[in-house]
């Protein structure tokens, strides 16, 4: 019997070709580099020596042979009369530090990103080979704005660039980002603002000061992946909110605050990741007034917030709040560059002093070349028509991306009216669809990781300014119907 795993298998690239390697060489480096990259995952069956010989046209003593030395080198397992599967290989500890056994070790800590950030960066000079990526591509974003912003700098004195800086970050940028805030009606000191290098470490920071070992921290589910990672390891109880066409399940938030008596949500207020939903107003005061009767911090990533044009329909909580009980994060590494790395937390003045405090033990200041950097930008004018740019962008393949996956018999979640993501369910698994589109040279995000539980899941994101590749719906086709036929 095939499994899923051969299934993902349909076009397999020969192995690297190297003239003092042997055939048996050469496959189980082909092995290898699928198994440390997450293609061929823990427990997962391997291709039938048969058909591993069919597909490769060498013997099955060849095979045979690649897979004992993988056996040897830890790699696989052989099981009697089953075949060959994928051993789950665990890092080694570092020195002083004790294993945590399958009993003390914390249910989440399953979860796995790696894979996908592997890639991302194997992706990044083709990113119309990567439809699962998060950040829009290269060619899109308009380098003069950095390089012009350096050139700038660079007429400046050096001396300034000499000093340790200041754990809050760059006052100028801070007093700008002020401003920015007051147009979204959202009412911030710069003291009560902290650049930090990008979401990443502002959540980061949080989990640090606000989170402990068993406390319940409410996220999306599906929700963006690498904060679950950082929760997880303060110890704190994932809770998957559910989400609906119209945004988060507040019917159910408010069973899951009843029950679990958080800490903590985090949420997407404005162009959800990865099912592009945005807050009412209706929403948002409820989300309030939940947090407000259960006593529990909101912390509100506004990432996508420049993606969404003047007068679309969506509510910022800490609009609404003024930063009393929300914590607002932002950064902006999905409109200039993610390499740029900075983002900013603005909260109460206690928050801030608390963040300031936290971001020195574990970092002391972030880059203030880069912050110096954005300054320049958003002061000099062209920031804002580059971000009109973007969303007109957007606007003309967004339709279009959404229509070639429905013909390809994807089912949307629902198509937003702005924004990069398509959230879509493939009637697949898509662990599966990820390592076929692997193969194929596609990058595709598998729905499990967007779950607080990595729960097995059919659906997957596409970013739409990366769907421009006609291979993809080709492959996707031939993906899904080849499912079919071996179903029937």
């Amino acid at each position: 019997m095939s499994t899923a795993l051969d299934h993902a298998l349909g076009q397999i690239p020969a192995p690297n070709d190297a003239s003092s390697l042997t055939l048996v060489d050469q496959l189980v480096q082909w092995a290898r580099r699928r198994i440390e990259e997450r293609v061929f995952r823990a427990g997962m069956r391997m291709p039938s020596i048969r058909k591993l010989a069919l597909d490769k046209g060498v013997s099955r003593f060849t095979v045979v042979e690649a897979y004992e030395r993988l056996v040897a080198q830890g790699y696989l397992d052989s099981r009697r009369g089953s075949g060959f599967y994928v051993r789950e290989r665990l890092a080694a500890p570092l020195p002083g530090e004790r294993r945590q056994n399958a009993e003390t070790a914390p249910a989440s800590s399953t979860i796995d990103v790696v894979w996908l950030l592997r890639n991302m960066l194997q992706t990044s000079t083709r990113p119309e080979r990567g439809p699962g990526l998060g950040y829009l591509p290269s060619r899109w974003l308009d380098g003069d704005l950095i390089t012009g912003a350096l050139r700038t700098l660079g007429r400046q004195s050096g001396a300034q660039m000499l000093g340790f800086g200041t754990a809050q970050g760059f006052l100028p940028l801070r007093q700008q980002l002020q401003t920015r805030l007051e147009e979204l009606e959202i009412g911030a000191s710069p003291d009560q603002i902290v650049l930090t290098s990008g979401i990443t470490q502002s959540i980061d920071l949080i989990a640090r000061i606000f989170v402990q070992p068993g406390d319940a921290v409410i996220l999306g589910d599906p929700a963006w992946f690498q904060m679950f990672g950082r929760f997880a390891s303060q110890g704190a109880r994932l809770i998957g909110m559910p989400y609906t066409p119209e945004g988060p399940d507040l019917d159910a938030l408010e069973i899951l605050v009843q029950t679990w008596r958080p800490k903590m949500l985090v949420i997407n207020s404005v162009l959800q990741n990865p099912t592009g939903t945005s807050l009412t107003a209706a929403q948002a005061f409820r989300i309030l007034r939940l947090a407000e009767e259960y006593d529990f911090i909101v912390v509100e990533d506004d990432v996508y917030g420049d993606l969404c044009p003047p007068g679309y329909p969506a509510t910022r909580l800490a609009s609404l709040d003024q930063l009393k009980r929300v914590i607002y994060l932002c950064s902006f590494s999905k409109t200039l560059a993610p390499n740029l790395r900075v983002g900013f937390i603005a909260g109460a003045p206690q928050v801030a002093q608390a963040v300031a405090d936290q971001k020195m033990l574990v970092g002391m200041t972030s880059p203030e070349l880069n912050e110096r950097v954005l300054y320049k930008i958003l002061t000099e004018g062209h920031y804002r028509r580059h971000v009109e740019r973007l969303r007109a962008r957007l606007d003309g393949v967004r339709d279009k991306s959404a229509r070639m996956l429905e013909k390809t018999g994807l089912k949307l979640f629902q198509t937003p009216g702005a924004g990069m993501f398509l959230w879509a369910d493939t009637g697949v698994d898509t662990d599966m669809l990820a390592a076929a589109g692997h193969e194929a040279g596609f990058l595709l995000t598998p729905g499990s990781l967007f779950s607080p539980q990595q729960s097995p899941s059919s659906w997957t994101r596409f970013n739409v300014a990366n769907c421009g590749d006609p291979a993809l719906p080709a492959f996707l086709c031939r993906y899904l119907d080849g499912v079919a036929r071996r179903a029937s």
